[in-house]
C-alpha cells in the first residue's frame, strides 16, 4: 500500500513539472483494495482494470521503473512508451491491462474467465470497474452470460462516491447497494470496506473462493473514496475539502494499518517510518531512471499497429 501512495504521489509531481503528458488517473486512497484482493489469489490468476490502473500494475508485481518509464513515454515502459497511464500490459503478472473505455474491463474479465472455464486451469480472473462504469450495459450482459456459463470472475466494483465527478447517490438508482446488481442474474455479492485492508482480504477471500470452486460469479462492492480528483486536471471542486480531510484522518487505509501494527506491538512507529523512507528510495530510483531512460525511436510509431496475418501464404 506504501509503495502505491508514494509511487501516486511522485507521479502527481512528474505530471505537475510536465514530465507526464496525456491523462494521469491517481489511485491515492483506495490502496487497501488491490492490495488486499492481491493476498487471496494464486499464481496464474488473471487481473484487470479501468483507466486508474497504477495500483493494479504494483500490486501485481510490476516493475516500478517501467511503470513509470510508460508513465513518461520512455521506450522501457510496458508498453514501449506508446501507452502511457492508462495503457499497460503485463503478460507475464497477468496483469491484462488498465482500459480507457468505461465498463470495458467486464466484457474482457469475462472473456478471460470464459478462457479459464475453457481451458478447465482453476485459475480465477479479478475484474475491477468503478461504480460509474456499473451502470454500463455491457455490465449487464457480461453478468448475464458469466452468471449462465458459471465462469469463474469476480467483479470488484470500486466504490469511491463520485465517478467522473458526480456523486453515486446522484447518478445511480439504488446507489448504496450497487453490490445487488447481479441479484438478477443469480450473482452472490456483498458490500466491503474498502479502506481496510483485513475486511478486504476476508471478503476477497469468500468471492475467490467461490469462483474458483465452479460457483460462477462474484460480485465486491468496495466503499472507498480518492484523495485527488477524478484525473489530474480535475480540481475536484464538487466536494468540500472539510470532507476529504475527514477521511484521510478517519479512515485511511495505511494509517489503519500502521496503528494496528503498533497497537499488535508487531512494530514500532520507528519501523514504520524505516519501512517508508526504503519506500520512498525504491520510488525515487523509478523517477530517475524513467526520466534518464531515452524516448522511444521514431520508427516505433509504425510498430504494433496492425497484427500480420497468420493465414498460410498462398504461393
Amino acid at each position: 500500500m506504501l509503495l502505491i501512495r508514494r509511487f501516486e504521489e511522485k507521479a502527481g509531481q512528474l505530471y505537475g513539472m510536465g514530465r507526464i503528458g496525456g491523462f494521469c488517473h491517481l489511485y491515492i486512497g483506495q490502496e487497501a483494495i488491490v492490495t488486499g484482493m492481491r493476498t487471496v489469489i494464486e499464481e496464474g490468476d488473471q487481473v484487470i482494470t479501468a483507466y486508474r490502473d497504477h495500483g493494479h500494475m504494483l500490486s501485481c508485481g510490476m516493475d516500478p521503473k517501467y511503470v513509470m518509464a510508460e508513465l513518461t513515454g520512455r521506450r522501457s515502459g510496458y508498453s514501449k512508451g506508446k501507452g502511457g497511464s492508462m495503457h499497460m500490459f503485463s503478460v507475464e503478472k497477468e496483469f491484462y491491462g488498465g482500459h480507457g473505455i468505461v465498463g470495458t474491463p467486464a466484457p474482457l474479465g469475462t472473456g478471460i474467465a470464459f478462457a479459464n472455464h475453457y481451458r478447465d486451469n482453476g485459475r480465477v480472473c479479478l475484474t475491477y470497474f468503478g461504480e460509474g462504469a456499473a451502470n454500463q450495459g455491457q455490465v449487464y450482459e457480461s453478468f448475464n452470460i458469466a452468471s449462465l456459463w458459471k465462469l469463474p470472475v469476480v467483479y470488484v466494483i470500486e466504490n469511491n462516491r463520485y465517478a467522473m465527478g458526480t456523486s453515486v447517490e446522484r447518478g445511480s438508482a439504488n446507489a448504496h447497494k450497487l453490490y445487488n446488481r447481479g441479484a438478477a442474474f443469480g450473482i452472490p455479492g456483498e458490500q466491503v470496506d474498502g479502506m481496510d485492508i483485513s475486511a478486504v482480504a476476508d471478503a476477497g477471500a469468500r468471492a475467490v473462493h467461490h469462483a474458483r470452486q465452479g460457483a460462477g460469479p462474484y460480485i465486491l462492492e468496495m466503499l472507498t473514496y480518492r484523495y485527488r480528483g477524478h484525473s489530474m486536471s480535475d480540481p475536484a471542486k464538487y466536494r468540500t475539502r472539510e470532507e476529504v480531510k475527514d477521511v484521510r484522518e478517519h479512515h485511511d487505509p495505511i494509517d489503519l494499518v500502521g496503528n494496528r501494527l503498533m497497537d499488535a506491538g508487531i512494530a514500532t512507529e520507528e519501523d514504520l517510518k524505516t519501512i517508508d523512507k526504503e519506500i520512498r528510495a525504491v520510488v525515487n530510483d523509478a523517477a530517475e531512471f524513467a526520466l534518464e531512460d531515452p524516448e522511444p525511436d521514431p520508427e516505433e510509431l509504425w510498430t504494433d499497429v496492425l497484427v500480420e496475418s497468420q493465414a498460410p501464404s498462398e504461393a
